[in-house]
């Protein structure tokens, strides 16, 4: 089993910029890909960002060039650096890691992002 605890969500104004932070613990041997999702009220949960167990990353189009993810192998942590904010990044932000060898994702709880305008 994996646990994945996110920390860093809050209120922040248009333009601002936000650090969220997820520390996986328990059988990490056994993730690679690790990544953010979000999802809005009344929307799907989608692929914000994804970091591979090297330095391979994927980002969604609406963030590219705002957003930053980064992993610390050695701290088992991921990281979503959140740039120039927009109304339209809130959401919740979920955590995930992938377990090739259980076929499936592990989730975190979530953490709540709010853009003011």
């Amino acid at each position: 089993q994996v646990q994945l605890v996110e920390s860093g969500g809050g209120l922040v104004q248009a333009g601002g910029s936000l650090k969220l932070s997820c520390a996986a613990s328990g059988s990490i041997f056994m993730i690679n890909t690790m990544g953010w999702y979000r999802q809005a009220p009344g929307k799907q949960r989608e692929l914000v960002a994804q970091i591979n167990s090297g330095v391979n990353t994927n980002y969604a189009d609406s963030v590219k060039g705002r957003f930053t993810i980064s992993r610390d192998n050695a701290k088992n942590t991921v990281y979503l650096q959140m740039s120039s904010l927009k109304p339209e990044d809130t959401a919740v932000y979920y955590c995930a890691a992938r377990s090739p060898r259980e076929y499936r994702w592990y989730w975190g709880q979530g953490t709540q992002v709010t853009v003011s305008s």
